[in-house]
């Protein structure tokens, strides 16, 4: 099969034949006709993602057609329209039992922890399990562009948040998933905050449904800014970079009792920043909330959601490529400088 290997960090993707994946016996190999290229995969593709070696295959927001079954697979058949979850879970132990597979102890991360959707073909174990089946009505690329950015932010506010209708959302970060946030807070009747130094990303989140938008670097303090147009703060804030400075302008910009949910990736010297515990969480009783993909099983409440016409993933994609490009579009992530989702949908390009 063609896929975009890198065999050094921050190295050239280059298109190579590679051997085609096996059909494990409890899964499938998909075709893959799109995948979302994602600031998950620059960091794996910077090095700096633990799980990540060398030589590797990125790609982890895929929808595909089921080219082969393994002889223990029961709900899938060759055909099939699907996606799945990044994290693919065991589905048999105590977290996956109880509902929660994103914390499974013996995930497997499309991607990260082994080769990814970059490429014509992929291997996905545990069918009946992690398998979604993707309605007619939606295209590959959408489903793509739902990957691992929309289907977080949904499970962020949605799951771990429970974001109310009338509630102040303030979103710090308006990439592929800040901008998800907006669309989904949106949907559930919030006011929402949105905020990044791109004015492109700003004009795209008003589109989306945000109330107000804050520039950062226009600001003496962006945390006090959210709290005065929200009359005392955001009731939900969640950081879509993973970044210090963004980490504590979410917490810091929550009203008494907030909900801080952490989404962006805290890697190298941003993974243990310093925390103002006794003004947030001491002080004004805020929550810290964690969250990281999404199950399998709630894929159906989003994909309602998509079918109802709360959500169109279709606005999120700004820019449509082929697998030959991946690279720069990777590089191109180097900078903040990008708007909305970039979808691979030409596998032979």
């Amino acid at each position: 099969m063609r896929a975009a290997v890198f065999e050094a960090y921050r190295g050239p993707l280059e298109i190579c034949s590679v051997p085609d994946p096996d059909c494990p016996v409890d899964g499938v190999i998909l075709k893959v006709e799109a995948c979302g290229v994602c600031r998950s995969d620059h960091h794996g593709w910077s090095g700096v993602d633990p799980d990540v070696a060398l030589p590797h295959v990125p790609g982890h927001e895929f929808a595909g057609v089921v080219l082969a079954a393994g002889p223990e697979v029961r709900s899938f058949r060759v055909g099939d329209r699907v996606t799945a979850p990044f994290i693919l879970a065991c589905g048999d132990c105590p977290d996956c039992r109880a509902g929660e597979p994103t914390v499974c102890n013996h995930q497997h991360v499309v991607g990260f922890s082994g080769w990814g959707a970059f490429a014509e073909l992929l291997a996905v174990p545990r069918a009946d399990f992690n398998l979604v089946r993707l309605p007619e009505t939606l295209g590959f690329a959408e489903a793509a562009a739902m990957g691992c950015r929309l289907t977080t932010a949904f499970r962020g506010l949605v799951d771990r948040a429970d974001l109310k209708p009338g509630e102040w959302l303030a979103i710090h970060g308006c990439g592929g998933v800040g901008l998800s946030a907006v669309m989904v807070g949106a949907a559930l009747g919030a006011q929402i905050v949105a905020i990044d130094i791109n004015e492109d990303a700003l004009a795209m989140a008003k589109a989306l449904g945000a109330n107000v938008t804050l520039n950062p670097s226009r600001l003496a303090d962006t945390a006090l800014a959210v709290r005065e147009v929200t009359g005392g703060g955001a009731h939900v804030s969640i950081d879509g970079l993973g970044i210090t400075a963004t980490i504590h302008n979410s917490v810091r910009s929550l009203r008494k009792l907030g909900r801080h949910v952490q989404i962006g990736q805290p890697l190298g010297q941003h993974a243990s920043p310093p925390m103002p515990l006794l003004e947030t969480v001491y002080a004004r009783q805020i929550s810290i909330l964690g969250t990281r993909g999404i199950a399998a099983s709630r894929f159906s409440a989003l994909l309602g959601m998509i079918a109802g016409g709360r959500l169109d993933p279709a606005r999120m994609i700004t820019r449509r490529i082929a697998l030959s490009e991946a690279g720069a579009a990777l590089t191109a992530m180097d900078g903040y400088t990008g708007v909305g989702v970039t979808v691979i949908d030409n596998l032979q390009g």
